[in-house]
């Protein structure tokens, strides 16, 4: 079993969980159903996290098809690289407005928490972006399936599809990035940035459950949530940049591998604190469960999990 493997049983889950997810949001407002509203953000968000493995696992299936010269011609002559191309372009496409109606629905999770509701912007927002997303990664799915199975496509795609020219819009970014050495700079920087405020909002909120700061209600720590989560959005923006400028230097790192799997368990964590109610109930002085306490102590090992395999990238591994 190899990465490839892997794209092929995620590839499907984040065109089909749109689907759930869009048909649990309109059964929500049809039946002014908070729960069901709250479901179908649970599952945007989770569909958003498990996009990022499915987006870079597929530069692994390509290295696969490719041969091991995913920057170079394919030899195998059934296989279109501009087709593998225009498909990565139009998967990385349908990542940003994924990852942007996650932001939106977590977001709704968390204002409805503090305001006993959901705003109807917040509501608003998340339903025209995963339109958006769906209709993007109907077509990256689409185009994804025309790579093995050319006999799906129309004998005008085909001859697109051999004589496209014009560079697609992954390789357009990555070659962005390689070439203005001034790009990468910046986007450490931010890195480190996006870095401090995770684990710094983590922090708190995770020794707050452990026992100490117990003056502080879980209510007022709440409040510092969204700092964390900006934070994580910043390493993923930048962190996406320093993919898709090289990203043959981490596919097959077995390091960045345990990072993804890191990051999306800490995932999980966030959703707990964010929709829970047993954190949300813990009062200044008050002591927290064995569950929240359970959950805090692994999202600490989790974050400082994630720090060091990014940190041990260039001495583990072979991405550098």
């Amino acid at each position: 079993m190899n990465l490839a493997h892997i794209h092929l049983l995620l590839n499907h889950f984040p065109t089909v969980g749109m689907i759930i997810g869009i048909g649990l949001f309109l059964l929500g407002l049809a039946g002014k159903s908070e729960d069901l509203k709250r479901a179908s953000l649970v599952v945007f968000l989770g569909i958003a996290l498990l996009a990022l493995p499915t987006y870079m696992s597929g530069n692994a299936a390509q290295e696969m098809i490719c041969k091991g010269q995913p920057k170079g011609p394919c030899t195998d002559p059934g296989v279109s690289k501009a087709l593998i191309e225009k498909h990565e372009g139009a998967a990385l496409l349908a990542l940003v407005f994924m990852e942007i109606t996650g932001a939106f629905a977590w977001l709704g999770l968390w204002q409805s928490r503090r305001l006993s509701r959901f705003p109807r912007w917040s509501l608003a927002a998340v339903a025209l972006f995963s339109l958006v997303t769906f209709g993007l990664m109907s077509q990256a799915a689409n185009i994804g399936g025309e790579i093995r199975h050319p006999e799906i496509m129309s004998a005008q795609e085909a001859t697109a599809a051999q004589a496209a020219g014009e560079q697609p819009l992954a390789r357009a970014v990555g070659s962005f990035v390689i070439a203005k050495t001034w790009v990468w700079a910046t986007c450490e920087t931010l890195h480190f940035v996006g870095l401090c405020l995770l684990f710094g909002i983590a922090s708190f909120v995770d020794l707050r459950m452990l026992g100490m700061m117990k003056s502080i209600s879980f209510n007022a720590l709440h409040r510092l949530l969204p700092w964390g989560v900006l934070g994580f959005g910043i390493n993923m923006i930048t962190g996406m940049f320093f993919f898709v400028a090289a990203y043959d230097q981490y596919t097959t790192n077995t390091v960045f591998q345990w990072k993804l799997v890191l990051m999306m368990l800490a995932g999980l964590n966030v959703l707990y604190f964010t929709i829970f109610d047993e954190p949300w109930e813990l009062g200044p002085g008050d002591d927290a469960p064995l569950t929240a306490k359970f959950v805090a102590a692994s999202a600490f090992v989790l974050v400082i999990g994630v720090i060091f395999c990014g940190r041990m990238l260039p001495f583990l591994g072979k991405a550098f």
